[in-house]
């Protein structure tokens, strides 16, 4: 069966890196059918929309959709494709890798990041001049749906559930209690730890955490934290997942500074593109992706964000050439 791949490229690099995973998962012997759609900055100041609607319901209907980075539109873009699939979990790794110069060689954590509620909910207003106001939600149901997967995901080592419920009493007292009963109801393994507490354990000693279950707002910011410990933005895939449908990006932005270059590390996005195999059932392909992207990062070429010089096409084409 065809597996029919929406390509969303986005704005800055995002029109560097999502062609190179194109590259890559071309050179594997899986039929794809690609179907390029846009969303972003650029095509809000050519059509007044950041998200035209062919583009939200091409991802809602494909079987899976790979997105770059969205600029200044990045809240109208990738919160509403998420909806489109309706993604309960951000999934997002932070590994050190051998070759790569990391704060912390020794990190390697998972974040399991609810995605559909918190801060993110979109209910602010500004009142007046002077008082603007953002309404936090949270959901026994929407907490539940998480754990669940964090259960399944984590089932032999646990997991950690960071959160704020001594200052947030209701909305992260609902989400720790309600992760926490889920996780004893599945038998698994799960501790607890104040979300400010974590960033600074994390990085004095981030072996002590594996799978860290967060709330929206805090695996957001926690998991570029960790992206420091491992060598940047660059090395972070990550994976919108819902129940049957998925949505797979790079967690860094759109790199204005270097968009245009052909230098943007594309190793973020090919690991998300490794993710997105592995959620379509090709295990074995995504492990060779994986296999070979790490293969690279540790013997070269490597590009100038990473102290090398190599190009986005070099450093692709390097991975396609392991694959081979």
């Amino acid at each position: 069966m065809t597996d029919e791949i929406v390509v969303v490229p986005g704005d800055g690099i995002g029109q560097e890196v999502v062609p190179a995973a194109i590259d890559v998962l071309e050179a594997l012997d899986i039929e794809f059918a690609f179907r390029e759609v846009d969303a972003g900055d650029a095509v809000k100041e050519a059509t007044g929309e950041a998200l035209p609607k062919e583009t939200r319901e091409a991802v809602a209907s494909a079987d899976a959709t790979l997105f770059g980075a969205a600029g200044e539109t990045a809240a109208d873009v990738i919160l509403p494709l998420r909806r489109a699939v309706d993604s309960f979990v951000n999934v997002r790794p932070a590994r050190a890798y051998p070759g790569v110069d990391a704060l912390r060689p020794e990190t390697d954590l998972v974040f399991l990041r609810e995605n559909t509620e918190g801060v993110y909910a979109g209910h602010e207003a500004r009142l007046t001049d002077d008082v603007s106001t953002l309404t936090r939600v949270v959901t026994k149901n929407a907490s539940q749906r998480l754990a669940e997967y964090a259960c399944e995901y984590a089932a032999e080592e646990g997991f950690t559930v960071a959160h704020k419920a001594n200052v947030m009493r209701e909305t992260d007292g609902l989400f720790r209690d309600t992760v926490l009963e889920v996780a004893d109801e599945h038998d698994v393994p799960a501790d607890t730890v104040l979300m400010d507490a974590f960033a600074t354990h994390v990085c004095l000693d981030p072996s002590q955490f594996d799978v860290v279950v967060c709330p929206n707002l805090a695996g957001d910011v926690l998991s570029d934290l960790a992206a420091g410990l491992v060598g940047g933005l660059g090395l972070l895939p990550s994976a919108n997942v819902g129940p049957e449908r998925g949505v797979f990006e790079p967690v860094h932005g759109t790199a204005p500074d270097i968009a245009g270059q052909g230098v943007a590390n594309p190793t973020a996005a090919l690991l998300s593109a490794a993710m997105m195999l592995e959620f379509l059932g090709h295990e074995s392909e995504a492990e060779a992706v994986e296999t070979a992207v790490e293969g690279v990062l540790s013997d070269g070429p490597h590009t100038p964000d990473l102290g090398g010089s190599a190009s986005t096409a070099e450093v692709t084409h390097a991975v396609i050439d392991r694959l081979s």
